[in-house]
């Protein structure tokens, strides 16, 4: 198998965390996850270059290798909105013209924004951030409220830690929710953020202990074959209905129905990737109750089919 190519373009002063989150994910070899990708960096001006964080890295590439890469990702540009060389506006545009698939991550958004590939569409980039977006481009439709925005060429996402959670998403994208959730296993991570969760919570840290959802979240994943209305949830934490939705709400930005059905499907997707069970099988297994709704489900949030999904991603 070929490797996909992944090149971050780096630019002065550059942050080392949202460099992290794609080099983690894509440029990691993991014992015993087979190698999907390669990983290297690049930068305008190969040299010495800045950081964030007082010390200087070396990159050895210039801009050549943007145009041998099949992803690019853009980890961040300090300060946002600063301006963008005419040389790196031109190889992002090339690289998108060729197919590459083209990432921002935080405020990388400002650079895809002025390379035009985000005109007329929906973007996100860093809370902090998203005003000065949504002024200088207003030809954008700036998304203040989501960790990541994918539109298959072009993805976008929220500040520092939603990197991470883009880059998974697109893992998963390639190569299935098995082999993602293998990467965000070694990474000691959920393997599954919803895109359209919000940035931040509410309340990001529950005021006590016993407010903690993860207790509850845990009891409902080995569950999921059976029913668990929001009444039988909220027995569980022996809360009231309406102070469990809110909890979900503050700690996860989702309500319980909405969380409840993406475990369902990451489930149906490894059971789709892993064994050769009939699609009512598997959506009896997950708790979906019958094929039409788990195709229903299928079309509606993945934008294909459980058959089409078991052809690309199905384990020979």
């Amino acid at each position: 198998m070929n490797l996909h190519r992944v090149v971050a373009l780096l630019n002065p002063p550059q942050s080392p965390f949202e460099l992290a989150c794609a080099a983690e994910v894509f440029g990691t070899v993991v014992q015993d996850v087979p190698a999907r990708y390669s990983f290297r960096i690049c930068a305008e001006r190969p040299g010495p270059l800045e950081t964030t964080v007082g010390y200087t890295m070396l990159v050895d590439a210039g801009l050549a290798a943007v145009q041998e890469a099949d992803t690019v990702v853009v980890p961040g540009w300090q300060p946002p909105g600063t301006p963008v060389p005419p040389t790196v506006i031109g190889a992002l545009r090339a690289a998108h013209r060729r197919g590459a698939r083209i990432v921002a991550i935080c405020t990388g958004a400002f650079v895809l924004a002025r390379a035009g590939l985000l005109d007329g569409r929906r973007a996100t980039t860093h809370w902090r951030s998203t005003a000065q977006l949504a002024a200088t481009f207003p030809e954008l439709e700036v998304d203040q409220d989501v960790l990541f925005v994918d539109h298959g060429d072009v993805a976008t996402s929220a500040g520092t830690g939603a990197g991470i959670d883009l880059c998974l998403h697109l893992v998963r994208a390639d190569h299935g929710a098995a082999y993602a959730a293998q990467v965000a296993r070694n990474m000691v991570l959920p393997p599954h953020r919803e895109g359209s969760q919000l940035q931040y919570a509410a309340q990001p840290v529950p005021a006590r202990a016993d407010e903690s959802l993860a207790p509850l979240l845990e009891w409902a994943t080995a569950r999921l074959d059976t029913r668990l209305p929001l009444g039988r949830l909220a027995e569980h934490a022996g809360v009231s209905s309406r102070t469990l939705a809110r909890r979900f709400t503050e700690q996860l930005g989702v309500s319980p129905g909405q969380w409840l059905l993406g475990r369902r499907l990451d489930a149906a997707r490894v059971l789709l990737e892993q064994t050769d069970l009939p699609v009512e099988a598997i959506a009896t297994r997950v708790g979906l109750a019958s094929a039409v709704n788990l195709r229903r489900r299928f079309r509606a949030h993945l934008g294909t089919t459980p058959g089409a999904y078991r052809r690309t991603f199905g384990e020979s």
